[in-house]
């Protein structure tokens, strides 16, 4: 993997609301009713895996009384903490309160492992007609599957924002059964979510999947003879990118500043060599394979092991691991230090770091609510990282309560603020469709491809980052937004996701869901019926109330609403028009609201 060690520059912008994502309500009415153009349900079984749930008795954020006072603030709630707005879950977050509410989704079941859903799929089968050894789909249409069905929304979210600054991307994974490690590794994501971050820390470092995207896999000490150097990948972007950072972070994520005014460096090129020494040692666990002799087409044969390799953490031969000491970031690990040894010294190191909790806080912070978030935003998070009330580091239950039951996560402030708020990503918008309309897969098989390409897709896939840097930096800003002083607009400020809206992202979204609203994926195996909307056809202003709640959590202006609702009226619905006419209308109103910026801006 080729790493940058450039600095992340900040500018100053324009707000989000300012800065849409260019798409124009004007003549989009006419596109949707004439594109959308009927739909059936399925499930598959689901084995549960239980995590031992926290104990949620003593974060502020976990005890506080304080509930939605409508069903708007209820959906606003839920469409940072997880993954859709469903009308059950708004009932829920009223009647629980957003505490209750959290506590209960920290104490849920897992649900089917994305391991075990490929094996149940026959992924995992060597014999198998298709190959799936060498095949990528089966991961993608796992992490659909998982995100679609999730009965734990908030575990699968915080996940999900997880995997956007820990990343491995399955497009990276060149080896066999390359879908079943990006599986382990979103399951390492998964049952992590809410537990420890030296925990996860640990199990990233050893994953299979990590070691192959950061290459400690197979990473040998140094060679005197033959001037060979242990491979830096990982140590320099479990630092850059998993844990500190590139500069000194002060615990409200702002800067320190040297004499001079400028940033200073958490770690030196020589920080960086004596951690990799840590990392030398380590390769795939075989000791589980079982090979099987797979007849190729056009002769010959070829030897394919059992998936385990992939599923075990890598296994540390003592012979290959550096006896050289390792000092780094004012630590030394003396020399001969068993592996393990040294490695727990140097995650301990990193954890224990004062600028992992607000470097760590502030990208979930972004990820869930807001890309700008204040430094006391930052501060009061990261202070329950630091101790969440009862001595512990790192307690991530804690740490992401904190963040969607902030004050500035929750007052009203925000909703009219032009710098609060995100950029909705492309691959939550596909999401909250599919499970805020309760679309199945008829067969099971969640046949949803890879979702990259900017063109005719999304520009964007979960766990298919095109490199360890995330699909865009928390730092990024969009190139000519800095904000005219007659605006009144802080500088500084950031648009991480805007670095992926271009023309053709734009584009190739409209285009996209314009086909799916209505005809879904996969020949119509994966359709949404739109059961609960139809009913309402005959009422476009009480169908489009409906979905700006449940899409939008009420935050589309009355002029949008206006359009919209005047758009449906033009053409004439009754109660004798055709199912294809009703569903047509149903299939635009969802694409105008999608399509919508005050839908795409998340406030």
């Amino acid at each position: 993997m080729e790493t940058d060690t450039s600095p992340i520059t900040q500018q100053p912008r324009a707000s989000a609301t300012q800065r849409s994502a260019g798409i124009s309500m004007v003549g989009l009415s006419a596109v949707a009713l004439a594109a959308c153009g009927g739909g059936e349900g399925g499930s598959t079984a689901v084995t549960t895996t239980t995590y031992t749930p926290v104990d949620t008795g003593r974060s502020v954020a976990l005890t506080s009384s304080a509930a939605p006072a409508n069903d708007a603030q209820a959906a606003r709630f839920l469409l940072q903490a997880g993954l859709s707005a469903s009308s059950a879950e708004i009932a829920s977050v009223r009647s629980l309160g957003y505490a209750g509410w959290m506590k209960a989704e920290i104490a849920k079941p897992s649900g089917i492992s994305g391991w075990d859903w490929l094996d149940s799929q026959g992924y995992g089968n060597a014999l198998n007609p298709g190959n799936f050894y060498d095949s990528e789909s089966p991961g993608d249409h796992m992490i659909w599957s998982q995100l679609a069905t999730a009965s734990d929304p908030m575990r699968k979210r915080a996940a999900l924002a997880l995997s956007e600054v820990l990343v491995v991307s399955l497009s990276g994974l060149e080896i066999t059964w390359r879908s079943h490690a990006i599986a382990r590794y979103w399951d390492i994501l998964v049952q992590h979510a809410f537990g420890n971050f030296r925990d996860l820390l640990e199990a990233v470092t050893l994953n299979a999947a990590m070691g192959v995207y950061l290459n400690t896999k197979g990473n040998l000490k140094e060679n005197v003879s033959t001037g060979r150097l242990p491979d830096e990948n990982y140590a320099r972007e479990v630092m850059q990118l998993f844990t500190i950072g590139l500069y000194k972070l002060n615990p409200d994520g702002t800067q320190q500043l040297d004499g001079n005014g400028k940033p200073q460096e958490t770690y030196t090129p020589s920080d960086v060599a004596n951690l990799a020494r840590v990392f030398t040692g380590y390769d795939f666990d075989r000791s589980q394979n079982v090979d099987t002799v797979i007849p190729q087409t056009g002769g010959g044969t070829r030897t394919i092991s059992n998936t385990s390799y992939v599923r075990l953490p890598m296994k540390l031969t003592a012979s290959n691991h550096s006896t050289l000491a390792a000092t780094f970031l004012n630590v030394t690990i003396q020399a001969n230090t068993p592996g393990t040894q040294a490695l727990k010294v140097a995650l301990d190191t990193l954890f224990n770091h004062p600028n992992t909790a607000p470097f760590i806080c502030k990208q979930l912070i972004q990820r869930l609510v807001t890309s700008n978030p204040t430094p006391a935003y930052v501060a009061r998070v990261a202070a329950v990282f630091a101790n969440n009330g009862a001595g512990v580091r790192g307690d991530m239950a804690y740490v992401f309560a904190a963040i969607l039951n902030d004050d500035e996560a929750r007052n009203a402030t925000g909703l009219t603020a032009p710098e609060f708020g995100k950029l909705r990503e492309p691959m939550l918008r596909l999401v909250q469709w599919l499970r805020t309309f309760n679309v199945t897969s008829a067969a099971g098989t969640w046949k949803i491809w890879n979702t990259s390409n900017a063109a005719d897709s999304l520009g964007q896939s979960p766990l298919r980052s095109p490199s360890v840097f995330n699909f865009f930096r928390p730092g990024y800003v969009p190139p000519s937004t800095v904000a005219p002083p007659a605006t009144g607009l802080s500088a500084g400020k950031v648009a991480p996701e805007f670095q992926i809206v271009n023309e053709s992202s734009v584009g190739g979204y409209l285009n996209l869901m314009m086909n799916v609203i209505d005809t879904g994926f996969n020949s119509g195996d994966i359709k949404a019926a739109y059961t609960t909307e139809l009913t309402l056809v005959l009422d476009p202003t009480a169908l489009v109330q409906r979905l700006n709640l449940l899409m939008a959590a009420g935050q589309l202006s009355a002029s949008t609403v206006s359009t919209i609702v005047t758009a449906l009226s033009g053409v004439n619905v009754t109660a004798s028009s055709s199912a294809s006419i009703k569903r047509n209308r149903v299939c635009a109103a969802v694409l105008m609201v999608m399509a919508s910026v005050e839908y795409l801006v998340q406030k």
